[in-house]
């Protein structure tokens, strides 16, 4: 039996994730995490999700209470099948198939289907992923209808209800640190600014308005065009 009341968060220690997960804590009376390490080479998004995951049950008394395990799985095969610039030193550009270089094949579809196999294990009927077909990278596997389809597939594969929510895919990056505002406050925003991490290249060194990271690669140049747009809008 799954709990109508629960949710499954795939938190990589990112913005779009932990927005997702304090969704999540606002909507569900029990809430778990999932994180995947793969061998990206920002490695560093899974330092920084402990301290997020502790800061953000903090900012609210019924979070504290709805926030349940983190589940941490291998997903190093990935680095196995190697070649994308996520994990090998791979320049960031359009590969040969029309896609960016960063785009690692199958990965949201192996995330999602270890996700739900645990949610199956711990009776959980929600599963959150923070895939986006607005602000995205043209990465096939963050698109609306994939994820349909994945729901489709596990819910036949493992002959249950699993639900796959996708909190931000209609919404770009200025509405994602909007939502974070509105769940959290300046709190929330703050958090995300310093506690999160999206540079591909795991640049923690360099401090910016929006957060860390090289302020060059895609991921950064989203994020900040984000973060300045919702600047923009809230004046």
């Amino acid at each position: 039996m799954l709990d109508h009341d629960a949710a499954l968060v795939l938190f990589s220690g990112g913005q779009d994730s932990a927005t997702c997960l304090s969704w999540a804590l606002d909507r569900y009376s029990r809430v778990e995490t999932i994180g995947f390490d793969y061998r990206q080479r920002h490695a560093v998004e899974l330092e920084v999700r402990h301290g997020f995951r502790q800061q953000v049950a903090a900012l609210r008394d019924d979070w504290a209470g709805r926030l349940g395990p983190d589940h941490m799985l291998d997903a190093r095969g990935l680095a196995d099948i190697g070649g994308t610039a996520m994990i090998d030193s791979v320049a960031i550009e359009t590969g040969s198939h029309g896609l960016p270089t960063t785009f690692v094949p199958g990965r949201n579809l192996l995330f999602l289907t270890y996700a739900a196999a645990v949610a199956y294990r711990r009776g959980i009927k929600t599963i959150v992923t923070g895939v986006c077909e607005t602000d995205f990278s043209g990465y096939p596997d963050c698109r609306d209808d994939t994820i349909k389809a994945m729901q489709v597939a596990l819910n036949l594969g493992m002959e249950t209800r699993f639900v796959v929510e996708t909190p931000l895919m209609w919404i770009d990056k200025a509405a994602t640190w909007a939502l974070a505002d509105r769940l959290g406050g300046k709190a929330l925003t703050d958090l995300i600014t310093e506690q999160t991490h999206t540079c591909y290249l795991g640049d923690r060194t360099h401090r910016h308005d929006w957060g860390y990271g090289c302020g060059t690669c895609p991921a950064c140049g989203l994020r900040s065009e984000g973060w300045r747009k919702w600047q923009e809008q809230a004046r």
